[in-house]
């Protein structure tokens, strides 16, 4: 194998945990800071206020740590997939899969970016770090679920949605039924967007045996799969307007915050209806469209958050 330069092995590791493609990091990154924000919310009214916003020590700690977080589940997943990637068009350039980087690389890759992000850990509470092995736990699981399961969306799910219990515990010390509630959301949000992305890859899948959400709804249901998909995005919706309600009904801004979800409606449509050709581009374009969903959620949460406080 050709030796590679400093720069060229650089680059690879910088496609190892795609920071040359951060859609990942952002789908992690935007419901992570969501629930910073709520989580902020419900500790001030928690102390008699009508609204508030978390420090912002706990928002950039958990931007950070979201970051790396995601950059090692990349790291594990090609780890985990570095004999299959190979095979699949859209995966057979990555580090591992052309040989530019070894498992023992990705492993080590991993750690140090775990290592990094549990680091950040002193300083927030004691309990966070007990909730941490959770997220170490099945950030390394859930790259091997698609070789027993047709439901390793669900553990990505679990992994990606950990920070919102954590967020939770940060500030309020505790979690609740509107953490649990946000988190099912989301759960139901990265189930449909990550089925989106394995229906790109479902023809390569079946080929080498593969497990994934694609695989079994295609299964199941048939033609009528893209319905499977827009329940879990209409339960995202409705979970999100609950949430929702709870924190701000009694603000100035009373039920405003769930008018703000309509666009979301739009563009779960406009998704729908690229991936029901069920062609691996459009399935692909689908899922991207998601980011757009995570920051417009972002944004509308943040602005609710902020005029809140400021008129509470």
């Amino acid at each position: 194998m050709t030796t590679l330069t400093l720069k060229q092995k650089a680059f690879a590791y910088i496609q190892l945990t795609r920071f040359d493609r951060p859609v990942g990091i952002e789908l992690l990154l935007w419901p992570t800071l969501w629930a910073v924000m709520l989580a902020g919310m419900g500790q001030a009214q928690a102390m008699g206020k009508t609204a508030g916003l978390p420090s912002l020590k706990v928002f950039v700690i958990y931007a950070i740590g979201a970051t790396l977080m995601r950059a090692a589940g990349c790291a594990i997943n090609d780890f985990a997939d570095r004999k299959v990637d190979a095979h699949v068009w859209r995966t057979k350039g990555r580090p591992l899969a052309d040989g530019r980087l070894s498992g023992k690389e990705a492993i080590w890759t991993f750690l140090i970016l775990c290592w990094t992000s549990c680091a950040l850990l002193v300083f927030l509470p004691i309990e966070v770090f007990y909730w941490s092995f959770g997220a170490v736990a099945l950030a390394f699981i859930y790259p091997f679920m698609k070789r027993f399961t047709h439901l390793p969306q669900m553990f990505l799910a679990a992994a990606f949605g950990w920070a919102i219990p954590m967020s939770h515990i940060a500030i309020q010390g505790h979690t609740n039924i509107w953490c649990w509630l946000l988190f099912i959301a989301y759960m139901c949000w990265t189930v449909a967007y990550d089925t989106q992305y394995a229906m790109a890859d479902r023809p390569d899948d079946l080929k080498i045996g593969v497990k994934s959400t694609a695989i079994l709804f295609g299964k199941l249901f048939g033609k009528y799969e893209m319905w499977v998909i827009a329940g879990l995005q209409a339960a995202f919706v409705c979970l999100m307007g609950a949430v929702l309600w709870h924190y701000f009904a009694k603000t100035a801004l009373g039920f405003l915050p769930l008018l703000g979800l309509l666009p979301l409606v739009v563009m779960f449509y406009r998704q729908n209806k690229g991936c029901a050709t069920l062609e691996p581009t459009k399935c692909f374009t689908a899922f991207l469209a998601n980011i757009w969903v995570g920051r417009y959620t972002f944004l509308w949460i943040a602005v609710c958050c902020l005029v809140a406080t400021i008129h509470n």
